[in-house]
């Protein structure tokens, strides 16, 4: 089943019972970026209440209530994100407390309606995971590789020359198998290593 990502940050606001809930949903590369935007929303909401969030990316998959009852904010905030099969995506529900108690039904029914709203404001996008590879050849190779690697649109991200010429690339993971073959086509006995 393929997993999806968002083409953008969406972020809406909802009153319940006084209470003022911000939803905000973004893409993010991995738990560090999401870390980073979590404390850059926490300055912005100095005043707030709680700053709840989910994250889904792969194994680095996190949560947090921030002092909400435990299990009525980051877990069904959580399962939102896994009902839409997202993944590198980023919750945040930033609530000033408005004076009513909302009982855990009421908490649980308000973090998921906050973060369900706020993924209806942006796309859902497909979510191509990608791998690196280290390709070494021979210099006569290196144009004709080049070439082929242009013609697949596989992204060049660093280029070395010592006894071999080494071009580190990147590209969905899924066509690591076919692209190697190809490569030896091209360039005999390519040393080919998986980086990530």
């Amino acid at each position: 089943m393929p997993s999806f990502s968002l083409a953008a940050r969406a972020e809406i606001e909802l009153d319940i019972r006084k209470s003022r809930f911000i939803g905000i949903v973004m893409p993010v590369p991995d738990r560090e970026a999401a870390l980073r935007e979590i404390d850059t929303v926490r300055a912005a909401h100095r005043g707030a209440t709680h700053v709840c969030w989910a994250l889904m990316a792969g194994g680095q998959s996190g949560m947090s209530d921030d002092g909400e009852p435990s299990g009525t904010a980051g877990r069904p905030m959580l399962e939102v994100l896994r009902h839409h099969n997202l993944d590198g995506v980023l919750a945040i529900v930033v609530r000033y407390y408005g004076g009513i108690k909302l009982g855990a039904g009421g908490l649980v029914r308000a973090y998921t309606d906050a973060i369900a709203t706020a993924l209806k404001q942006t796309e859902r996008i497909e979510r191509v995971v990608q791998a690196e590879l280290d390709i070494g050849v021979a210099y006569a190779a290196e144009p004709q590789l080049r070439h082929w690697l242009a013609q697949q649109k596989y992204a060049l991200l660093d280029s070395r020359h010592d006894a071999l010429v080494h071009l580190r690339l990147q590209l969905p993971a899924a066509q690591i198998d076919q692209a190697g073959d190809a490569i030896r086509r091209i360039a005999g006995n390519a040393d080919i290593k998986r980086i990530r």
